[in-house]
């Protein structure tokens, strides 16, 4: 059940990759809650101007913001700019995140390049240029990284994916012991297949049928449920939680 409060009222927060799919869902749940979500893109303005105005149907404020999560020059001044424009920022949910797939054989060093230039050294550029402002928020001080489910378990064909999601586990788990002392949390969120149009483009249907025989719920998730994990992880509730991972995955890794 979608949360329904207000308990995220004055908070600011930036979700990157926010412009559609589980970013998406995470912007309005975040927006839901009250909060003034920051939306950020790479290239889809529309998409991103789409999920702002959702964020406002749902009774939260929003903007948008572009920048590339791999390039620290773009992520620092626009976050600079995010704590001038709205006095701070409380929330950094890193959710940018990109899947090229391929044999490790076969696979070429700017698709590795690629892949962990976006996912992790994404998350990092963000972390740092957002730390300073998340310090001063104190206790209301969040961010969440979301990982997944081959970060943890491995996958064929998803070696750079695999590697650059088990790296966001390692720098949540050391970020949060380099922060809980001014009572800023750090999480992950790990989800399983859920579905989105990265989903349905590298998961055809005869794959979809013999992985829904290893989920135990029998389903594919959806994005508002991995967006639930974010908001309860940002909210007051989750003020003692911190250095872990959610897993949101039917059940698939347990």
């Amino acid at each position: 059940m979608a949360f329904v409060d207000k308990a995220l009222e004055g908070r600011v927060a930036l979700v990157t990759g926010g412009s559609r799919g589980i970013g998406r869902a995470i912007c309005e749940a975040l927006a839901r809650r009250g909060a003034t979500v920051i939306v950020n893109y790479a290239s889809r303005e529309d998409a991103a101007l789409a999920t702002a105005a959702a964020c406002e149907a749902a009774g939260g404020k929003a903007a948008t913001v572009r920048f590339d999560v791999a390039k620290s020059d773009e992520v620092d001044a626009a976050i600079k700019q995010i704590g001038k424009d709205h006095g701070g920022l409380d929330i950094l949910v890193n959710n940018a995140g990109v899947a090229v797939n391929g044999l490790v054989m076969r696979f070429k060093n700017e698709q590795w390049a690629q892949t962990m230039d976006v996912n992790l050294a994404g998350a990092f550029h963000c972390t740092r240029a957002a730390t300073t402002m998340l310090l001063k928020a104190r206790d209301k001080g969040r961010i969440v990284n979301v990982t997944s489910v081959v970060g943890e378990s491995g996958n064929g064909g998803q070696a750079a994916y695999a590697a650059s999601k088990a790296g966001l586990i390692g720098l949540t788990k050391a970020l949060a012991q380099e922060l809980a002392s001014r009572a800023v949390t750090v999480n992950a969120v790990s989800p399983g297949f859920i579905e989105t149009d990265m989903t349905a483009e590298h998961l055809p249907e005869a794959a979809r049928a013999k992985l829904l025989e290893k989920i135990p719920l029998g389903r594919i998730g959806a994005a508002a449920e991995v967006a639930d994990a974010v908001a309860f992880l940002v909210g007051p509730e989750a003020a003692y939680v911190t250095g872990q991972i959610l897993r949101v995955n039917g059940g698939l890794l347990m």
